[in-house]
Order: structure tokens, then C-alpha cells, then sequence
């Protein structure tokens, strides 16, 4: 980790030490440093409300880590999209390289979550992320007929109710991450890259 990285602070807020979090966010970060080295810095940040933060990351880790109907490349695509189309740092960051490692491709990961209009996606792909843009842009102008281009590409109902949370996820956190200045892991920067 770079001396600049160290000493610039990861949120606006004061971040708390471990002795001052509950017992389940401490079990959390546990479980990040042996899974990735690390503690992600959106998990320390958020520790700021301890139960508010866990209660987030329940339903993010059943929308994002558990078995579900999109695969974990779709869902990734669908955080990289929207956090790229709000500006957020933290998330584009941390999900491309969760993209990268899902699909193997750092390419494409990296044109998605800035542009996905330049990433070359294949039709169920390229249909998940115009959706995802228009409910993010535009989520007032969104109607029933939007529907049919993800139908098109062989979409269930269970994949686009999925598909729709995953969406709301991200536009609720990319808000929380950008209003209060959160800093992606260095770490995030090199994963997944060949």
C-alpha cells in the first residue's frame, strides 16, 4: 500500500476502531481479512451505526453473494453500470474487480464501468445494462413496456425482480459511498488483472 493511500482518510465521518463496533461487525471484518487479506473500507465505514450497517449488509449479501437467478458476472455488470453512471468511486472500483474475476475479463470489466456502450456486451448483457441505465437515469419515465427488451433475451420473472433489486441496491449505496467520500481498498485496484 502506497504512503498516500495510508494516510488519506477512507469517509468524511470518523471511522470507528474495532473495540468500539458490536460483535457482529467485528466477526464481519474477521471474516474479510481471512477471506481477502483485507477489510473492505465501505465495511469499516458503515460501522459508524453498527446495526444499521448489518442490517445492509444482509440484504446485500443475499443480493449480491448468495445463489441466485442472475449469475455473479450479471450482477457485477449491473454494479459497475450503475456506479459508473452515478460517479461512484468506491463501487466502480470495488465491483470492476469483482467483474473482472466473475467474467475473466478485465477488458470489458473496465470499459463497462465506465462506458458499457464500449464493453461489445452479447444481447442479454447489453439488455441488462440499458436497463439498469434507464431505471438509474430515469426511474420516473420507466413503465411496463420496458420490459420487453429483457423478456427478449430469454429474462424470467424471477431474474428481472432480481435484476430490479440489484439496481435499487446499488443507487441506494452508490449514494451512501458518495455522500460521505468513501475510498476503495488499494487492494481493489490489481485484483483480477492478468
Amino acid at each position: 500500500m502506497t504512503e498516500r493511500a495510508e494516510s488519506q482518510p477512507i469517509s468524511f465521518l470518523p471511522v470507528p476502531e474495532r473495540d468500539e463496533v458490536p460483535e457482529g461487525v467485528a466477526r464481519l471484518w474477521d471474516k474479510s481479512q481471512e477471506a481477502f487479506g483485507f477489510v473492505p473500507n465501505v465495511f469499516r465505514a458503515q460501522a459508524v451505526n453498527g446495526d444499521q450497517f448489518l442490517a445492509w449488509w444482509g440484504y446485500f449479501n443475499l443480493l449480491l453473494n448468495k445463489e441466485g437467478h442472475l449469475t455473479n458476472a450479471e450482477r457485477e455488470l449491473v454494479a459497475v453500470v450503475v456506479s459508473g453512471l452515478n460517479g461512484c468511486t468506491y463501487c466502480a472500483v470495488s465491483h470492476g474487480a469483482a467483474l473482472r474475476e466473475y467474467s475473466g475479463d478485465a477488458r470489458t470489466a473496465d470499459l463497462a464501468a465506465v462506458n458499457w456502450r464500449q464493453a461489445d456486451l452479447p444481447d442479454r448483457k447489453r439488455a441488462i445494462a440499458e436497463y439498469a441505465e434507464l431505471l438509474t437515469r430515469a426511474p420516473d419515465q420507466v413503465g411496463a413496456e420496458d420490459l420487453a427488451p429483457l423478456r427478449e433475451v430469454g429474462m424470467d420473472d424471477h431474474e428481472i425482480m432480481e435484476l430490479v433489486q440489484v439496481i435499487g441496491m446499488f443507487n441506494m449505496t452508490n449514494r451512501v459511498s458518495s455522500a460521505l467520500g468513501f475510498v476503495p481498498n488499494e487492494e481493489y485496484h490489481s485484483m483480477a488483472r492478468p
